[in-house]
């Protein structure tokens, strides 16, 4: 191993990736950042998969050794998977070969299979793999994007491949934490249709108690909120956001609009969703006088939430993204530039790495097999495995001040590891406690996306609070927020002080545009941060740049902070030593464009989606294609396709004729589909007399799985517990 990676998270760690998902070369990619070698096995695509990593090599080789496995000698790769603390797969693809890998995995070893459906599952789809675009619409994903009169818009970002990358990432750190301390290898079964049900939270809480009304698509709307949308400028597009009334007051005055509020037609909330389109039109008629930049430079100025509508051309080129070190520049080895993300996990004390080499294929053959009998020379015989061992996070202390989504997800899952998870609430409790439907003052969805945790509540304005919280920091391992930049610093919580009341705490601050940030304080909701980190400009609805439906920008922010923490608790537990991290999301989801930089904005395959008697359907194919299978029973209307035929009727005709097409589920469905069930996506518990509805985690560990076990409990129901804990009387305006 090389001296730079004596000082890395993952320093030590070998890693063999031969899955030929996407989802593995994510996964394969944030080992390789956090400091493991990662060697790729390289073999050509299949035929029949064209939505595989290979598609976009470049990306997933960058900052990797490349070593292409000989058929008729597989010694080597027998030898490096032996030798591999790692094995990633994606068995449901990869070719025979590649399967060597499998077998010859040594029995300490961490061994992840990313597929469609999970390890061996008998839903296995017809024809080629399942790509991303196919799970998209069995999972629901698909249903979610587009304007509400339109038809669905999959994305053509690989979303739930990316997320199963990332969730996988998390899951094998979480297996070497566990091989580390004496559990031994364990086999992890990451399924790409489990991310993306996991990805539907925010629409489930009426449909996990028995609802069945369909999901209206918003496209860039908000459902509670106008002006929310996207406007033509004179040179691009340009999100907009005025989530209150006195917001958009300010926003008339920068239009210089100031009659259209004192008439009061639209100066409360109720009236400007009433009439959006009316409203929309008042804030196209400035838009489209003005640059993207002068529009962005006027509502700066007034504290207004927007977003440019960021293009790759052949980056995202933001001045942010710069600022952070999120745009590389490789030689392409033809004496070209090719443009690689920087890496997005920001850690003081163990920075991910950043692609810094672009091998050709099969370049490190010789590396790769001088590193095989380094291995086999210091091997040493393995302990037999502690029979039951602990799970992951067992026996740490989380302090979590998070709200809404990206936190309490990433802390969710913490809890269902072992963590004992400590959510710090103000008076009053979190927001999303009162989002419907509510049961005695607890929020169903809330519940779910909080469970296996504790509630404190804490004034954090208080002196009084302040003593609690400062106690707290001093016995946790870990914690984690989601506040404004320099919110916590104001209390004096600043990362410095933090680091003085405890130097082996990971503290772990999540924001939309991070802490070295030139955006200080400017809002970043998830569909400001979509705008700006080019995720916009790739999804399209009719040639309008489009936000996913499911909030992608949040949930990729929840897992990479898991991964971040996990890694980190790594490097406390080998040096004494805590770490500042600081995430940003736009960091996070410009790195997920990467595929469509370089020029590759169009997806892999082209996709249609047909209007059927009953729904619709995605093939993955051309419209002539289409049309041309579909014989006599599908039409083109201004491009887009109509049959009377149902659903499940023209998938049938669509693959017997040797398409790629399946039905697209609406999320209702797909609450209630035959694989959900098979997989126990989601169960219910009792508790205090009502049976509330929980999510299963997407890690799925052989050894050590994840135990998601209660939901969030009432406000402050632990306070008393805690302080006893800590040693503190209770704090009076706390009390009941």
């Amino acid at each position: 191993m090389s001296d730079e990676n004596s000082d890395t998270a993952l320093s030590g760690i070998l890693v063999l990736e031969v899955g030929g998902r996407v989802g593995a070369g994510v996964c394969g990619s944030l080992l390789a950042q956090l400091g493991a070698e990662t060697v790729l096995a390289e073999r050509p695509a299949r035929a029949d998969f064209t939505a595989g990593k290979a598609c976009w090599r470049d990306q997933f080789v960058a900052g990797k050794l490349s070593f292409r496995p000989d058929p008729d000698d597989p010694d080597l790769l027998r030898r490096l998977a032996a030798a591999a603390d790692v094995v990633i797969l994606s068995s449901d693809v990869d070719p025979p070969l590649l399967a060597v890998a499998a077998e010859a995995a040594g029995i300490d070893a961490v061994v992840c299979d990313i597929t469609a459906y999970g390890a061996g599952a008998p839903k296995s789809g017809r024809g080629a793999p399942a790509s991303d675009w196919r799970l998209q619409a069995e999972t629901g994903v698909a249903d979610t994007t587009g304007r509400k009169d339109g038809p669905p818009v999959p994305s053509p970002l690989p979303v739930i491949e990316y997320m199963t990358g990332v969730y996988a990432a998390a899951a094998v750190v979480a297996a070497l934490r566990v091989r580390r301390l004496g559990g031994g290898g364990q086999f992890i079964d990451m399924a790409l249709y489990d991310s993306g049900f996991a990805s539907l939270a925010t629409f489930f809480p009426k449909l996990l108690l028995g609802g069945t009304e369909p999901v209206e698509r918003a496209g860039n709307n908000h459902a509670l909120i106008s002006p929310w949308n996207v406007y033509k400028a004179a040179d691009g597009w340009i999100l907009i956001c005025a989530g209150s009334d006195a917001q958009w007051e300010r926003l008339c005055a920068v239009m210089g609009r100031d009659d259209v509020n004192a008439a009061g037609d639209y100066a409360r909330m109720a009236a400007r969703i009433t009439y959006r389109e009316q409203v929309d039109a008042i804030i196209t008629t400035w838009t489209l006088g003005r640059t993207v930049a002068d529009c962005a430079e006027a509502l700066n100025a007034a504290s207004l939430a927007n977003g440019a509508i960021v293009t790759l051309d052949p980056h995202p080129r933001e001045p942010n993204l710069g600022h952070r070190g999120m745009i590389r520049e490789l030689d392409d080895g033809a004496g070209g530039t090719f443009f690689v993300p920087g890496s997005p996990l920001i850690m003081s004390a163990t920075p991910g790495r950043a692609p810094d080499r672009l091998p050709a294929p099969d370049a490190d053959r010789d590396a790769v097999a001088n590193l095989v009998a380094e291995r086999e020379a210091g091997a040493a015989a393995v302990p037999a495995p502690a029979a039951k061992p602990a799970l992951p996070m067992a026996g740490l202390r989380v302090v979590e001040v998070g709200h809404y989504t990206t936190v309490p997800l990433s802390t969710r899952h913490m809890g269902a590891l072992g963590a004992d998870v400590i959510k710090v609430e103000p008076p009053g409790g979190e927001a999303t406690r009162g989002w419907l439907p509510v049961h005695e003052g607890r929020s169903f969805y809330f519940a779910y996306v909080n469970s296996d945790k504790r509630s404190l509540v804490l004034d954090l304005a208080s002196d009084a609070g302040v003593e609690v919280f400062r106690r707290l920091i001093e016995t946790a391992d870990v914690l984690i927020e989601n506040l404004k930049p320099g919110a916590l610093a104001r209390r004096g919580f600043s990362a410095e002080n933090i680091a003085k009341i405890n130097p082996r705490l990971i503290y772990c601050a999540v924001s939309g545009f991070g802490h070295a940030s030139l955006y200080a304080g400017r809002p970043a909701y998830d569909s400001v941060v979509q705008a700006m980190s080019g995720i916009m400009e790739v999804v399209r609805d009719d040639g309008i740049p489009m936000k996913t439906g499911i909030s992608i920008v949040d949930l990729l922010g929840a897992e990479m902070a898991l991964v971040a923490v996990l890694a980190a608790l790594e490097y406390r537990d080998r040096t004494n030593r805590g770490q500042f991290i600081d995430l940003s999301m736009q960091d996070i989801a410009a790195w997920m464009t990467q595929i469509a930089w370089n020029g590759k904005t169009e997806p892999a395959v082209p996709l249609t989606v047909v209007a059927c008697a009953d729904g619709h359907v995605l093939a993955e194919a051309a419209v002539e294609a289409v049309t041309c299978a579909a014989g006599g029973d599908m039409t083109m209307t201004d491009g887009k396709g109509a049959s009377n035929l149902t659903r499940a009727d023209l998938a049938a005709r669509l693959t017997g004729a040797g398409l790629a097409a399946v039905p697209i589920l609406p999320v209702h469905e797909v609450i209630s589909a035959a694989h959900t069930r098979r997989r126990k996506l989601w169960f219910t518990v009792p508790d205090a007399g009502v049976d509330w509805p929980l999510l299963a985690s997407a890690l799925q560990l052989s050894r050590t799985p994840p135990r998601v076990r209660r939901p969030m409990p009432v406000l402050g129901r632990d306070d008393t517990d805690i302080l006893a804990e800590l040693g503190l009387a209770p704090v009076a305006e706390n009390a009941d």
